[in-house]
């Protein structure tokens, strides 16, 4: 919006120099309002792929070492994660070593997630999809144990996340996969519905609308990919999008909204 307008302005007072010139200031706007502020410049889109993809698997590999041992099965569910991202060849073995990375002993996390802050940080929502990824990998065998939930509490704090937000968080993303694949519904169907959305029973109908807006808006692929995520690391935010989409229709459902 800010582009076409800035463009007519700079034509009209400096002719085609200006519009040009009000073209590509308009054009940061517009980036700067769609993705935040460490997303205007699009010449640095290949920078933070880079970064988040480093930084997702390096994680991945020291959560899976997070216990002291990495299991086979640990392995299995990093190698179906990856297929089922789709992720190109390249990626993919880009990937299984960063893995290895994360797994090495004693390795320190700290100054990987210092870069990702620097590169990736002052974009909506890509800070979060790190947490989201994590948090999906942790529970892949059924279950989180201490050391698991530990790391991931340093890594939130790292990222801005107090012991409140990502615990919130983290519940979220644990009853948004209650409706992955199409689960039957079960008793507690309607609570996992509300905490999926970041709401309880007692949140009015605009509280509800306005949850789950902002939160198919930080899944939009278009807006991710425009933040840096790789494209084809973003079945996993379409696959939360759905989940949200299902426990917001279960939700409107019951209500008659």
């Amino acid at each position: 919006m800010f582009k076409i307008i800035l463009a007519l302005l700079g034509l009209y007072f400096f002719g085609i120099f200006g519009a040009f010139l009000g073209y590509i200031a308009g054009s940061f706007i517009d980036r700067y309002r769609a993705y935040g502020a460490g997303a205007i410049n699009p010449f640095t889109s290949a920078q933070r792929q880079t970064v988040f993809l480093e930084t997702v698997f390096i994680l991945m590999g020291k959560l899976a070492k997070a216990d002291g041992h990495i299991s086979q099965g640990e392995i299995n569910h990093v190698e179906d994660f990856m297929q089922k991202l789709g992720m190109s060849a390249e990626h993919r073995q880009r990937a299984i070593s960063l893995f290895k990375q994360g797994t090495a002993p004693g390795f320190d996390h700290a100054p990987k997630l210092n870069e990702f802050m620097i590169v990736c940080g002052h974009t909506h929502n890509l800070a979060q999809m790190l947490l989201v990824y994590l948090i999906v990998m942790a529970v892949a065998d059924g279950h989180m144990d201490v050391a698991e939930e530990s790391l991931l509490r340093d890594v939130a704090r790292y990222l801005g996340y107090d012991s409140s937000a990502f615990r919130q968080l983290l519940d979220m993303v644990l009853s948004q996969s209650h409706f992955a694949g199409g689960q039957p519904p079960s008793a507690t169907t309607l609570d996992d519905a509300y905490k999926a959305l970041g709401v309880t029973r007692e949140s009015s109908d605009q509280e509800i609308k306005r949850a789950y807006r902002k939160l198919m808006s930080q899944y939009h692929p278009d807006k991710l990919m425009g933040q840096g995520m790789p494209e084809d690391m973003i079945a996993m935010a379409t696959a939360k999008s759905q989940e949200v989409q299902a426990a917001y229709d279960l939700i409107r459902k019951s209500r008659n909204m």
